[in-house]
């Protein structure tokens, strides 16, 4: 007796671990089957978060063929409208309209991140905080000398980014209270995306400029709003205001390779980690 219920116990044990491993190999197989085309254009201020969840949703995903660029915010939805580009990256709601830009009809939004943004000098600079009204001055070209502003006596080279980009929108309206920018001038120009703008304070010790903390390193530095520094704490507490939610667009629902890419930044696992890890906020940390 005892010699048959050693025999039926290790049937039912064999069996169990054939079941298992069958379903370990149909959940595996199931995962990898998701396949298609995904590609991404349009913002630089979330392309090192696109970059970062294309390399991890296509190890995980090896049939998905998937490709992400980023210059200004604007070519986002543009792209995805006309077909070159399946999912479009934008710093704001592009199927609703902003200062400047009408909204665009038949796309769907889906908020993936929220981007704080700090203006930046080069990290010689000794001025570490700019008023409100110093910065509407100063983008405005009405302080055109950072003595002006507690700094060096040298002229500021204002550099801007070119209409079109996110960054600039949200900046504008969230740092610069609305006010305008100035357009021209010997000490005024105007770069494509966040890594041009990132290159030219960085080769320019009395430029000004912006970006969002993902890019902030080595020979910029990040200037305190108000007296509120730009950190990822300041802005879930509600007190640094210069902030904007990421959005991705596709033309309709999303559907096959596309949703899953968008599912997996939206996910718990991406959210608080490489999103987090790269001075993004997940889209769950703030109040609405």
């Amino acid at each position: 007796m005892k010699s048959l219920f050693k025999k039926l116990s290790f049937i039912a044990l064999s069996s169990a671990l054939l079941l298992g491993s069958s379903l370990g190999v149909t959940e595996k197989a199931e995962a990898a089957q998701v396949k298609g085309k995904v590609v991404v254009a349009g913002s630089s201020a979330l392309l090192p978060l696109t970059q970062q969840a294309a390399k991890e949703f296509k190890k995980a995903n090896p049939k998905v063929s998937i490709s992400v660029s980023g210059t200004a915010s604007i070519v986002g939805p543009q792209s995805v409208s006309k077909g070159s580009a399946t999912i479009g990256a934008c710093d704001w709601d592009a199927t609703k309209p902003v200062p400047g830009f009408n909204a665009f009809n038949g796309l769907k939004a889906y908020p993936i991140a929220v981007i704080p943004f700090a203006t930046i000098v080069h990290k010689s600079n000794p001025v570490k905080n700019l008023t409100t009204k110093q910065l509407q001055d100063i983008f405005a070209g009405k302080i055109t000398n950072w003595k002006e502003v507690g700094g060096k006596d040298e002229p500021i080279i204002v550099i801007n980014r070119v209409h079109g980009s996110g960054t600039r929108v949200n900046y504008q309206m969230k740092a610069l209270k609305g006010s305008a920018f100035m357009t021209k001038g010997e000490n005024y120009k105007e770069v494509q995306s966040n890594g041009n703008m990132i290159q030219a304070v960085a080769t320019t010790p009395n430029a000004i400029g912006y970006t969002d903390l993902a890019y902030i390193k080595g020979d910029i530095k990040a200037v305190a709003y108000n007296g509120i520094e730009p950190t990822v704490q300041n802005v879930t507490s509600g007190k640094y205001p210069v902030w904007g939610y990421g959005y991705l667009l596709t033309k309709g629902e999303a559907t096959g390779a596309n949703k899953a890419f968008i599912q997996y930044i939206q996910s718990k696992k991406f959210q608080q980690g490489s999103l987090k890890k790269l001075k993004f906020i997940p889209i769950t940390a703030m109040k609405k």
